[in-house]
């Protein structure tokens, strides 16, 4: 087995060298992942240890999944899934003062793409790996590694389905994004949409000869800031989360040619980050309402003008209310008795609907992801690394 070039880091935890193979792949999700896939399917069949793939549609992509049976044989049963993206966002134009695929030791911080997000939890969980073996499992230990998770969570879905049809049944789920080791119960789930408005040009001493797109788009941009505000103002809330509310948020707009045309084209795009109990179904239909109000006006002028949407992305949310098995476990494991909850989405609700009990603990944190110089403390990767020893307290014979 071979792994790309690195300069040589501190050997103070076992996982570092882990670490720094696993980011030495560019695994950026417009790229491949098969090189860090098939690395790591050679890491395990090392200690004997199958590993199963499924692809994209193209072969490009692979989720792996991987079992340690348990010592009676069992490896479909109950047990404990570890579950980590392989794919990173994108470096382009952030001033990075290392090599973002090299991890770099700097002090108490490793800096390298993907250390926080999220590559070094299932380094670690890998690292872990003879000791698991060495001392025998009660139940299995299920191994996941998706991709495309950063531009949708694409993989997964694949992933979970495959475990479902060959008969896998795990009691619980770990997703290992970054929370600073503390135990995560429930995240937001996110909608996000792209709104094309197609108004009639005309030159602009003539404005009420032309409909304006991108004044139309602004006042629906205008009346998606006035929904946020009233989930700031007015909730409901939940003093769990980072922030406490649903928020909807306006992300990108493109519309225009030049100052003295008109413009006949505008689109935009925006998301709805919602707390379990907010419908993001209700409230497109409040946007697609005030929408239609809007289409009278248009149509006065020309009847071909429209305001039409388009879904991009879904990632339910989920809440396990902190009374599961696998909660309990992630108490145990990470020494804690409260827990927290999140505003960024992950794999964790697809597990979760898929009926498969799951909690986010993972080391780093966000505020640290997607950054240039992305990084992680040592001292995180210590506390995930006595996570990992407590978790083979509970799923280890001996």
């Amino acid at each position: 087995m071979s792994s790309p070039a690195a300069t040589e880091i501190s050997p103070g935890l076992r996982s570092l060298e882990l670490i720094r193979t696993l980011v030495g792949f560019d695994t950026t999700s417009r790229g491949s992942n098969i090189a860090l896939i098939d690395w790591v399917k050679g890491y395990l069949a090392g200690y004997g240890i199958d590993s199963q793939l499924t692809t994209n549609d193209d072969g490009r992509k692979a989720n792996l999944f991987a079992t340690l049976p348990a010592r009676d044989g069992n490896a479909t049963t109950g047990g404990v899934v570890l579950s980590g993206h392989s794919d990173v966002v994108p470096v382009d134009g952030q001033p990075w003062e290392t090599d973002p695929f090299t991890a770099t030791l700097r002090g108490d911080k490793l800096y390298g793409r993907g250390v926080a997000d999220m590559k070094s939890f299932s380094a670690i969980g890998l690292a872990f790996v003879p000791e698991f073996i060495h001392r025998g499992l009660s139940r299995p230990l299920h191994f996941a590694l998706s991709y495309d998770e950063e531009v949708g969570c694409i993989g997964v879905r694949r992933l979970i389905a495959d475990i479902s049809r060959r008969g896998i049944r795990p009691s619980g789920c770990i997703v290992g994004e970054p929370t600073g080791m503390r135990l995560v119960i429930a995240n937001k789930g996110k909608r996000s949409f792209r709104c094309r408005v197609r108004g009639h040009e005309a030159h602009s001493a003539l404005t009420p000869r032309g409909v304006n797109a991108v004044q139309i788009a602004c006042e629906i941009v205008t009346f998606l800031s006035q929904i946020a505000r009233r989930f700031r103002d007015r909730g409901g809330f939940d003093a769990a989360y980072d922030v406490p509310y649903t928020t909807v948020h306006t992300g990108v707009i493109h519309g225009g040619t030049a100052l003295n045309i008109v413009p006949r084209d505008c689109t935009f795009d925006f998301e709805f980050r919602h707390l379990p109990f907010d419908d993001p179904d209700a409230l497109f239909a409040d946007v697609k309402r005030f929408a239609a109000t809007l289409i009278p006006e248009m149509h006065a002028v020309d009847p071909a003008t429209y305001i039409e949407f388009e879904s991009l992305s879904s990632m339910p949310g989920f809440d396990t209310h902190g009374g599961s098995e696998i909660a309990e476990l992630g108490r145990a494991c990470t020494g804690e008795n409260d827990y927290a909850k999140v505003s960024f989405g992950t794999e964790a609700a697809l597990f979760h609907n898929a009926n498969i009990a799951t909690i986010i603990c993972g080391p780093g944190h966000i505020e640290q992801a997607h950054q240039p110089n992305e990084w992680i403390s040592l001292e995180q990767l210590a506390a995930c690394e006595d996570f990992m020893r407590r978790l083979g307290d509970d799923v280890c014979a001996a």
